[in-house]
């Protein structure tokens, strides 16, 4: 099954084409404002004292190392809400998420940048990995990711989702689950849930890279890099010769910088079929991002996709 799934006008019935979009998103201050705090000591002129920062603080002072350092000089305690080993074990991520989300249900605040992008994604049920800096377990990211369906999607939406994810099993003739909650299920199962510096997942890594939570650059990469191959496998590698464009949006200017680098000069070369599109959320003045287009086979006819393409 490819689990990318088109918007209304764009659904795949007898010859109508068929857009192959997919998206790789950063979690905090992308999708959502987390409250989740990182646990830092501030210089001053009596010494150093305790400092604890929103995610969004700790990327614009993350490299003055002069004045900020970890807590008791040690980032694993900098960063022990982000671990699903503290107090409130593999709840945290969960329980973060649901407190981000309640004033957004009840409309007293809007997401992050990609929320809506995020939103859109699953109601065309297009496949999808969410890497985070953060060290949850994947299941940790994906209930926190069940959750948000179960709570932001309107019941119209969620229809629209499961009938997207119909067609498209009929499109590939994968078996079609009797159930809208085992739809779901086939389509969540596909995507990717990564944080770039749990155990899980330096596990998976191996000794490939080296990451640490204040310094995740290289890790995201490989997740990229591993969501593009799985994109590959479900497309390419079954013989589905077809436009395809793979996004990648993160509120991290130093972060979008190394991806795009990594796209331009490696990616894009090992994919060249692939037209790869960064969105840099990091300028609070641009509510939905700046859209960088990165190079890839950019003649294929996906002029008629929107801009959140």
């Amino acid at each position: 099954m490819n689990a990318e799934a088109p918007d209304p006008q764009h659904t795949p019935r007898g010859d109508d084409p068929v857009d192959f979009q997919y998206y790789m998103f950063d979690w905090d201050d992308n999708i959502l404002h987390m409250p989740t705090q990182i646990y830092l000591e501030q210089k001053t002129d009596s010494g150093w004292e305790p400092f604890p920062v929103s995610t969004s603080h700790f990327a614009s002072i993350r490299r003055d190392t002069e004045n900020y350092r970890p807590i008791h000089g040690s980032w694993d305690q900098a960063f022990a809400d982000f671990y699903d080993i503290g107090l409130r074990g593999d709840q945290a991520f969960l329980e973060d998420t649901q407190a981000a989300l309640q004033p957004i249900i009840e409309g007293r605040r809007d997401g992050g940048p990609s929320f809506n992008r995020f939103r859109k994604a699953l109601v065309e049920g297009r496949l999808f990995a969410i890497i985070t800096a953060r060290a949850h377990a994947s299941r940790s990211i994906r209930a926190a990711v069940e959750y948000l369906i179960d709570r932001v999607l309107s019941p119209e939406e969620y229809r629209t989702m499961v009938e997207n994810l119909r067609r498209y099993n009929q499109y590939f003739g994968e078996n079609d689950p009797p159930t809208d909650e085992g739809v779901v299920a086939k389509y969540l199962d596909l995507n990717r849930y990564r944080g770039v510096t749990s155990p899980e997942f330096q596990e998976l890594v191996g000794e490939q890279i080296e990451s640490g939570a204040q310094s995740p650059v290289q890790a995201k990469q490989f997740a990229i890099r591993e969501f593009v191959a799985h994109v590959k496998a479900l497309v390419r590698d079954r013989g589905i010769d077809r436009p395809v464009s793979v996004g990648f949006s993160d509120d991290d200017a130093h972060n979008v910088a190394a991806v795009v680098s990594f796209i331009e000069q490696d990616l894009a070369r090992e994919f060249p079929w692939i037209r790869f599109v960064v969105y840099d959320t990091s300028d609070p003045a641009l509510p939905r991002g700046r859209k960088i287009v990165i190079t890839g086979q950019l003649e294929l006819p996906l002029d008629h996709l929107p801009d959140d393409a």
